[in-house]
């Protein structure tokens, strides 16, 4: 019989509310019933204790690999008035008892323990901590005191104190997550530490955090943290930082990209046949004076000139109010109103709004600036596009000095999976003011993530959406930006986290949508409709131990059960093959072997069996597979069920871990090819592509569901493609049908890459590869001409780790 196995992983003390020592962990007992908790002092005075309270503990059943049955392995056991029990007695000490057996799980003497709460008065937590470019040093982060507030002072190696800006805000995501009183959600809880590099002689500062009974530090050491922000990999290529003087850095690029001189001039004379006047409408709230002058002169410097500038003005002061009228105010397309008090940012924007009269809306923050030539490529692209409803733009950052732009966001075009998982459009965001008309504008219940809810709601009515792949516009990076840390205003994103439920209510999808470890990031989960026959196709040739880790895996992993398998032999010249066919019906019931007698033809095989699949949705599957996700089949399916989607990918890695499929982008390599490629796979990719369920243009067929009237309707697989890009061929035509493709990294398998086919190593091989490669550039010439509407054109298509590309 196995022992009692425990742990108590946190211990909190909450000094306002009846001084309750709380102590959380988990238990596993030998008898799989649900244990008793006594808590003893002086080693025989035992205590009361109100009711343990128990919960599931998923991560302990997994670590252990042992199902808890009907027991809740996960408790909180509360000890009340602990600071008196400290002071009453000489030492405190909890058992759990299972049956015969007790044990102590955890012990404190009274002064072991007033210490502890005493150390557990002030607490704080640094959410981020950057050095950008050697100049400026950025602290973000928490800190509480359970009897008053917490002061801040930092402080160099010799103690003496150093020059910095420190703000505080609110932090009500900390609040809830914590499960903190009330109170704390309108108190000035968190912190913003602003300093400038130079003026640090030493390696380390030190941060005090002085609470009404105990103050607490924390050293950070400057000079490691200047190396460890320097960023590596792909992105050390795409940012150019630790390289500041190579051309291929990303501020090299972004001057080569700039519109010049020349071209303004050349702009400012274009007679389009539109000429809409956008409205570019911006809340004001205490913005610092130079900001503001950097942005109203960037909206002023336009080639494109039919533009009105709204600005609404919610400070309790008149500081932007005197500063625009005496520098601006003979400028008669900016219109300012002072707000009688401080709404929030939506009910900011929507008066802002109101002085609108421009056919478009551009949103913008107060403090960031456009490249000069944004409204002409917006105005060019409503011309171009007819019908255009919404627009949106890439991006990149600005230091807070307005030095440096780094982080550029090259994003795909219109992609709504990929907008559930984060808000990629952000900046520049423009809609046709009659369709925000007809949505509604901003909703004060969405504040801190009120732009989100909009573009959900723009983006749902809107007959075009055009994506213009160009940087235009600078998002300011500083300490009262969320550009800088999603995680400074976690509140925000439980706000966008609601604007997705929203989203998925109007189009009556039922989902349940949570925040994942990424601050700012989402992960759905749709409800499956019933529970449809999904036919699983796998084409086989000897390599039995390879059909055999996929069947066994497969069934013993497998969360959905309402599926058949179809093995497709073809041409298996072991005997001992066709001994293993014979057995597999009585070890697997689901599976049923069908024969192809012809030579080998993937897209033949494959429309072969589907023609005999009795199920609603075809998983064509590689025999050299292995499933990872239980849930891989309901992952998939809840994609493949939604409106326009026909088809939906896996992400499958090497057996080394590595990424061997997570998209296939069309032109890479030439025709196309997997992105991320041998990526670890840890790596999240770039601005979370590895991470993120996406529409992309073709995914790979070792691991593909495709809804199976979709498939018929476009004639299954092309058997002119008879090794290769047939997978690749068939999301074309399917796309070109209107239908969607879909990524999903939640379904995760590990693929051992062709090897019952073998390598196409002999001329009559490498001829009929060549052939194929001729006949899907003809086929689909025009697609790959225009690029993948996906992938963005300004990242690299001869290497498949999204660094820049290079003209």
């Amino acid at each position: 019989m196995e022992k009692l196995r425990f742990s108590v992983d946190e211990q909190k003390y909450n000094d306002r509310h009846g001084h309750v020592l709380r102590l959380e962990g988990w238990y596993f007992p030998s008898s799989k019933t649900e244990c008793k908790f006594e808590l003893f002092a002086d080693g025989h005075q035992k205590i009361e204790i109100p009711k343990v309270q128990f919960h599931p503990r998923p991560d302990v059943e997994q670590a252990l690999e042992e199902a808890a049955g009907d027991f809740l392995p996960g408790f909180t056991v509360c000890i009340p008035d602990a600071l008196q029990l400290s002071r009453k007695y000489q030492e405190l000490e909890l058992f759990v008892i299972d049956g015969k057996e007790k044990a102590s799980i955890w012990e404190k003497t009274s002064d072991e323990l007033e210490d502890f709460m005493k150390e557990s008065l002030v607490e704080f937590h640094l959410d981020r901590v950057e050095v950008l470019y050697d100049t400026m040093l950025e602290i973000q982060g928490w800190a509480i005191d359970q009897r008053g507030t917490v002061e801040i002072a930092v402080h160099k190696e010799d103690m003496s104190i150093l020059e910095c800006r420190i703000s505080r805000g609110r932090r009500p995501d900390v609040a809830e997550r914590r499960g903190l009183d009330e109170e704390y959600r309108t108190q000035e809880i968190g912190f913003r530490i602003s300093a400038n590099i130079q003026e640090i002689p030493g390696k380390r500062i030190v941060l005090h955090f002085r609470g009404d009974s105990v103050t607490k530090t924390c050293e950070i050491d400057v000079q490691e943290l200047r190396k460890a922000n320097r960023p590596k990999g792909f992105f050390s290529r795409l940012f150019g930082k630790n390289e500041p003087e190579s051309t291929g850095g990303y501020e090299a690029w972004l001057k080569k990209h700039q519109a010049d001189r020349k071209t303004l001039r050349k702009q400012k004379h274009a007679d389009f046949a539109e000429k809409p006047q956008i409205s570019i409408v911006i809340p004001l709230y205490q913005t610092p004076l130079p900001y503001l002058k950097e942005l109203v002169d960037s909206v002023r410097a336009q080639s494109y000139e039919n533009w009105q500038l709204c600005l609404a003005d919610g400070s309790p002061n008149d500081k932007a109010k005197e500063f625009l009228e005496k520098h601006y105010g003979k400028e008669k397309r900016l219109v300012y109103t002072k707000l009688s008090e401080n709404g929030g940012i939506s009910v900011n924007t929507n008066a802002a709004i109101a002085l609108a009269e421009g056919e478009f809306l551009m949103l913008c923050d107060h403090d960031d600036t456009l490249e000069p030539d944004a409204l002409y490529e917006i105005v060019r692209a409503i011309n171009e596009k007819s019908g255009t409803d919404v627009l949106y733009t890439d991006e990149d950052k600005v230091s807070m000095d307005g030095r440096h732009y780094f982080d550029p966001n090259f994003k795909p075009d219109f992609n709504l999976f990929r907008l559930r998982e984060n808000n990629y459009i952000c900046h520049i965001f423009v809609v046709r003011k009659s369709l925000a008309d007809k949505v509604g504008y901003l909703k004060q219940e969405f504040d801190g993530a009120q732009d989100y809810d909009f573009i959900f709601r723009c983006c749902e009515q809107a007959a075009n959406i055009v994506h213009i792949p160009k940087v235009l516009y600078h998002w300011r990076c500083h300490m009262d930006s969320t550009a800088a840390d999603p995680a400074s205003k976690m509140y925000a994103y439980e706000a966008g986290r609601n604007a997705i439920r929203e989203h998925y209510q109007r189009l009556g999808i039922e989902a349940k949508v949570e925040m994942t470890e990424r601050s700012g990031w989402y992960r759905s989960y749709v409800k499956v409709q019933g529970t449809p026959l999904v036919s699983v196709i796998i084409p086989n040739k000897d390599h039995i131990e390879d059909l055999e880790l996929c069947l066994f895996s497969m069934n013993k992993k497998s969360t959905y059960r309402n599926y058949e398998v179809l093995v497709v032999e073809n041409n298996s010249e072991n005997p001992e093959t066709f001994e293993y066919y014979k057995k597999l019906p009585g070890r697997y019931p689901k599976v049923k072997v069908l024969t192809w007698e012809k030579e080998f033809n993937y897209s033949s095989i494959n429309n072969f069996a589907a023609k005999e699949a009795q199920g609603e949705y075809l998983l064509f599957l590689n025999n050299d597979v292995e499933i990872l996700t239980p849930q891989w089949i309901e992952e998939m399916l809840q994609i493949c069920q939604q409106d326009q989607v026909a088809a939906v990918g896996a992400k499958l890695y090497y057996p080394d871990d590595t990424i061997q499929h997570a998209g296939v982008v069309l032109g890479l390599g030439g025709i196309a090819g997997h992105i991320m490629c041998r990526a670890s796979r840890e790596e999240t990719g770039y601005f979370g592509r590895m991470i993120s369920v996406q529409e992309i243009s073709a995914v790979t067929a070792a691991c593909m569901m495709v809804r199976k009237t979709d498939f018929e309707a476009v004639g299954c697989f092309d058997e002119t493609f008879q090794v290769a890009f047939n997978d690749i061929d068939l999301c074309m035509k399917l796309r070109a049908a209107g239908k969607k493709i879909v990524f999903t990294p939640y379904a995760e398998l590990y693929h051992y890459e062709s090897k019952s086919r073998g390598l196409e190593d002999t001329p009559e091989k490498q001829f009929r590869f060549d052939k194929e490669v001729t006949r899907f550039k003809e086929k689909w010439a025009a697609q790959l001409e225009a690029g993948d509407p996906y992938y963005s054109p300004n990242l690299s298509v001869t290497e498949g780790d999204c660094s820049l590309r290079e003209d």
